[in-house]
Formats: C-alpha cells, structure tokens, sequence
C-alpha cells in the first residue's frame, strides 16, 4: 500500500501511532494499535462509550497535518444519539467515524479503558500552618444617628480591635454583598483575610461563624497534573486527585507544545484551555470528596515546569523554545484566581512559585524547599526525572541548578512497546542470565509472571506494553545478563542459545514477553532510545559536579512520579544517576506537590523559596563544551570512564568487553514491539 492510500494516525496522550487504510473505522484503528477505547454496544452507535476528539493543527515532531476533515462527516447514527444523549460538539464516535487522511485523536479518559495511573500521591509532611489566609470572626457594631460610618468602617474597626489587623481593603466582589452579609448575620460575621505581605485583604465573608476553609496545591506536569486539597485550619490534606494532562494531544514533549503555539494562530489558547479545564475538574473532584464546595477553597498555590508555567497563566512560551530561552516571568506571582479562570471562591487568591531558570522551573523550585539541600552539610543531588529533566546539586554552602533535555523515552513514548504506566504495563522485569527468559510485573497485578496466580489476575488487565520504569528495569536487566553490550549493542550470539533472542533486519531484538496475541519485545532502536536519554541526564549531573568541584555525591534524592517507582539500584546499574551508597539514594515521590503545600500553608516558605530561587546559580547545559563529552561518555552502561564501585559491592556488573557481532546482524525481517499474531 502507498502512502497515497493510507493515512498516518496518533492517539494521544498514549502516543501510539499507525497507518490505516483510508476509509478503517477509528475504532478499528485504535484496537490494532492496542489503544483501548471502550465500546459495549459492538460499534453500533447506541452505548457513546466510544467517543474521541480529533485535534487538528500542525504537528512538526509527528509531521502530521491534522484537519477535521480528514474523518467523516457525522451521519444518522451519531445524530440519533446526540439527540438521545449529549454528544459534546468537539467528539465524535469512534465507531461511526472513518479515516478520510492523516489525524491527530485525543482519547478522553472516560472513554479509555486502560486509564493512566497517576502516580503523583501528596507525601505525608507535616507542615508549620501560617497560611496567607484566616478566617476571623468578629462581632460588628451595629449603626445608629450617633455613628454615621459606613458598615465597611466599622468591620475594619472590629477587625483591628479583635484581631489586631489595620486598614483592610476589601475585594470589590464584596461591596455590593457587604451590608445584606452583616445584617443577615445579625453583625456577627466571618472574615476571610489574606495577608501576604502587601496588606490584609478582606476576599470573603459570612454571616455567622465558619469554621472551614482549604487551599489548593497543584502541580501541573507535562504529562500528569496533581492536585491536593489541604485543610487550612488543620493542615491535613483531605483529597488528592489527578489526570492526564490533556495537552499530550497536542505534543508528547514541551518543545512539541511550543511548536504548536508556534504553527497555530489558536495554540496558545487551546493550550491553556486545556490544561485549565483539567485544573477545575480535578478541583471539582477534590472537593467533592472532601464533602465540601468549590466556594470553601480560599487559596491555591501552582508549580510546574517553565513551559506549562507560562501557558498555565496564557502566557506565549515561544521564547522558551530557543537560546537565551528567556522567562517572560520568574518570580513569585500573586494574583486573584479568577483573573486566571480557577474556579475557587470568586475572592480566592492563587500564588504561582518562582521558576528558577529557563528549563528549570517553580516544580524544581517547590521540589528544593520540600528536600532542604539548601540546609545541609553533605552533598545532595535532586532529580526530577521527566520529559525534560530538572537537576539541583549542592548543599546549604553553594546550589546549582540545570536542566538536561531527556525526552519522554522514560515515559514510555519513543519505545516500540512503550505505554503510559496504566493497567496491563509491565512495570517490573527479571531476567535469568543462564536461560534468558523473564519475568515480569504488570500494573494492576500483584503477582509476578512465574506466580500461579498470574494467571488468574492478567486476563483482567492483559499485558498491553511497558512503562518507564519497566524500560528501566529490562535495559539494566538486559545488561547484567548479557544480552547488551556495555555500549548498549543486542548480542547476536545468544539466538543461537535461546529464541528470546533473533534477527530483525541488520540487527537483534529480545522476546521479553510471549503474549496471547501481542508479544512486547524490545529492539536496537529501544536501546538507542533510553541510552540518549539517560546520556542526557547524566551528563547534566557531570557537569554540576564539575561545577561545584566534587567527584562524588552523598545523597541521591529521585524526585517525580517516574523517580518515585524506579528502583535506585536498576537507575545506578543503567548509569542514570551517578555512583553512591545504594542506602543513600531514594525516591521522594511528589516532592514538587509537596513544596507547593509547603508554600500553600506557610508564609515563612514562601519567603524562602523566593530566595532559595535568587541565590541558586543556573548553569545553562546546552553552552558548556563539557556536556558533550560528558554526553558520549554516559551512552555506555553504566558509564564509559567512571567505574561505579559503591555499585559493584552491591550488584555483579558485567566485565568491560569489546562489542558483539550484533550490530550486523543477518537474518529475515521482523519487526519489533509489539507483535500482532
């Protein structure tokens, strides 16, 4: 079939992409891709489970022009159902609709069966409480001909003579509530007052006592987006929630957003409509179950790495898509949250931490004040693993700061087999070094593969791909049994010892799991993949030590939804991170979520991570004539010039040996990833 006959199709945020033929259902498209859209009715159009959003625009990294018009129109059954249902404007049904040219789809999580895991839980901390915010009760003196001041007057009266706060302002919302609020209230009232440092601010008011208030603390990934809401007179979180960021439609990576906002007259606002949306979904959720209401949550604080940070307040990223990669904000903002659409309480106030450098955003900064290396003797080291990598280096005498460009291959884009971690994804890998078969464990199961109760817990779920840790863990695994090279080469001498191993084309591939239907295995170009991606990280890592002056680090501390499930040992073995104590190193789940608590209850951190911020020094990688030899030195596993010895005591690394004859590889023809049989 040529390319004239065939159409090129992306389903997002899974990222998983094939050619159809031109007139294929949609929903048949998706299931042959393993892209579970859920379906109950048999594609008859009567169920609506099936819905996706097609996304038009330019997609440079795909190079996929995406148009409306390249699906079918919308036809009887569609309608019939949109008029028994509501068939939102900007969806269609999978099953109805067919492949007319290239797409861009978008598949809502309510219509996805395997739906991504959000790993971005609130971190057990306790908290100091001085909040921005406090309710006050006051009891207001009533008017009479003897005192003609204004009702406003004699609240800030009772205001400074019961809790010591002068000159008030008070949000204009509040002017034309204010008299109705104190008589309803029979002048005793409840005042909001928030105070950050530029004055008190009455921003709402109640008749009687109110004992409740919360805050909001939202870390907006590039992939995921977390949101937690906190008591504010208690301090406890009460409800997380979290979603897929649903601008992974519209690129995988940040530099494929910029480029979008850069191709599309509309981007930038379909950008921020998206990930704001998600935002007050996720705080409809939490404040449901918190058996509250939007309207209790009086303050919300925001972090994220520079480019959701500026599209997140409508700002153009563009300038954060090349050098000097310049912020057209860095310091902390304060502002009411209805100037930005969070929906809150119409007086609620949102503070959005300081982003620390170009690549190096308010996430890294809310992630330094959550670990403290800032407070410490001994060296530290704080990686938030991502699509673009975020590294703090240092201790309480000198911080830097930098960024290296990863990629989202530890996310599991760019891997023929990869998946975004939800239900069916292998997340765990063994291999036998003697025989080469495997076993693995899947998101959703609790047993591994050589379990009897395996085979009971699977079906449920399938094994459908592999998530980033789950690379992780075959590529080391893959290295310590001998199927790699040191420089990251399938050994094509073990297909004569084992069928795991065989030709495909000029290469090998390894059979990691034999499925019902599907294998998952991983190929040269897999390899390739995570060694540019770890290379890159590493060699970000060198070169702040470099800086610093150190030939060792003390801490290791693994920041992030993916540095929280990936096991230190299998991150030092593929020389992600540098060599230490394997007891030194840990996973600090959402260390960002966890600073933006910190500053959502505490003035005082607030004040530190503003400084924090103007004290680290940023070290721009990408001008550093270091980072490239670096770079070429960290492609090899674990390293090419740095032994890891504190790792060998703990772990047999395979003896140094020269490349194996794999790379030419003979043989017919086989594809790898996923296997259709």
């Amino acid at each position: 079939m040529t390319d004239s006959e065939d159409a090129l199709v992306l389903f997002m945020p899974s990222g998983r992409r094939g050619r159809f033929e031109v007139g294929t259902p949609l929903l048949d498209a998706a299931r042959s891709l393993g892209v579970y859209v859920e379906s109950v009715c048999g594609g008859r159009g009567l169920c609506g489970r099936c819905q996706i959003t097609p996304t038009p625009g330019q997609f440079a990294k795909h190079k996929i022009t995406s148009k409306l018009e390249h699906l079918s129109p919308s036809g009887e059954v569609e309608a019939r159902y949109a008029k028994r249902r509501a068939l939102p404007a900007d969806r269609r049904l999978s099953c109805q609709a067919k492949i007319l040219g290239d797409l861009v789809v978008d598949v809502p999580t309510d219509s996805a069966v395997n739906k991504q895991v959000v790993r971005k839980r609130a971190e057990t901390r306790k908290i100091d409480r001085d909040p921005a915010t406090r309710l006050m009760y006051v009891e207001v003196v009533e008017p009479d001909m003897a005192n003609p001041s204004g009702d406003l007057d004699r609240l800030r009266q009772a205001l400074e003579r019961e809790w010591m706060v002068k000159g008030a302002r008070i949000d204009s919302l509040l002017y034309p509530q204010l008299q109705s609020i104190l008589r309803k209230g029979d002048w005793k009232v409840t005042a909001a007052v928030h105070d950050d440092g530029d004055g008190p601010l009455i921003t709402a008011l109640w008749p009687g006592l109110q004992q409740r208030a919360f805050g909001l603390a939202v870390d907006i990934g590039s992939t995921t987006i977390a949101a937690h809401l906190t008591d504010l007179m208690s301090g406890r979180t009460v409800a997380s929630a979290g979603t897929a960021n649903p601008q992974v439609r519209f690129g995988e990576d940040l530099m494929s957003r910029v480029s979008y906002v850069m191709m599309n007259p509309d981007g930038l606002p379909a950008l921020t409509e998206a990930v704001r949306g998600a935002i007050n979904g996720l705080t409809e959720k939490v404040a449901a179950q918190a058996d509250t209401t939007r309207d209790q949550i009086l303050e919300a604080a925001f972090v994220g790495n520079p480019v959701m940070h500026h599209i997140f307040l409508g700002i153009d990223p563009t300038e954060l898509g090349g050098a000097p990669f310049a912020l057209a904000v860095s310091g902390a903002i304060h502002m009411p949250a209805r100037d930005i659409g969070v929906e809150i309480h119409p007086g609620g106030q949102v503070y959005v931490l300081p982003c620390i450098a170009g690549h190096v955003g308010a996430d890294a900064a809310a992630a330094t004040l959550a670990e403290s290396p800032h407070r410490t003797d001994r060296i530290t080291l704080l990686v938030d693993v991502g699509t673009n990598a975020e590294i703090i280096l240092g201790s309480k005498d000198r911080l830097l700061a930098a960024s290296s460009p990863t990629g989202p291959a530890f996310e599991g884009a760019e891997i023929s087999c990869g998946q975004r971690a939800a239900p069916g994804a292998i997340e765990r890998v063994r291999i036998d070094p003697e025989t080469l078969e495997s076993r693995i464990k899947v998101v959703g199961c609790d047993h591994w593969s050589d379990a009897p109760e395996f085979a009971e817990e699977v079906p449920s779920v399938g094994v459908t791909g592999i998530c980033g840790s789950g690379i992780v863990e075959t590529i080391a695994e893959m290295f310590l049994a001998g199927i790699i090279s040191e420089d990251g080469v399938i050994n094509g001498a073990l297909a004569e010892r084992s069928d795991r191993v065989f030709a495909n084309d000029r290469t090998y591939t390894y059979m990691l799991w034999k499925g019902d239907g599907i294998d998952i295995t991983i190929n040269q170009t897999d390899v390739r993949a995570i060694q540019l991606a770890k290379a890159a990280l590493y060699a970000g890592v060198r070169l702040l030590m470099d800086k610093l002056g150190v030939a060792e680090v003390e801490r290791i501390r693994l920041a992030g939804a993916f540095g929280s499930y990936i096991d230190p040992k299998y991150a030092m073995v593929l020389g992600l991170i540098p060599d230490c104590e394997v007891e030194h190193v840990a996973a600090v789940g959402n260390a960002a979520g966890t600073g933006a608590r910190m500053a959502l209850l505490n003035r005082g951190h607030r004040r530190e991570v503003e400084q924090l911020v103007r004290d680290v020094e940023k070290i721009e990688t990408a001008m550093e004539p270091k980072f490239q030899e670096h770079f070429v030195n960290a492609m090899a596993l674990p390293n090419k010039v740095e032994p890891f010895p504190r790792l060998a005591k703990t772990v047999a690394l395979p003896r140094k040996q020269p490349r194996s004859g794999g790379e030419e590889g003979g043989g017919s023809r086989r594809r790898g990833g996923r296997r259709h049989r």
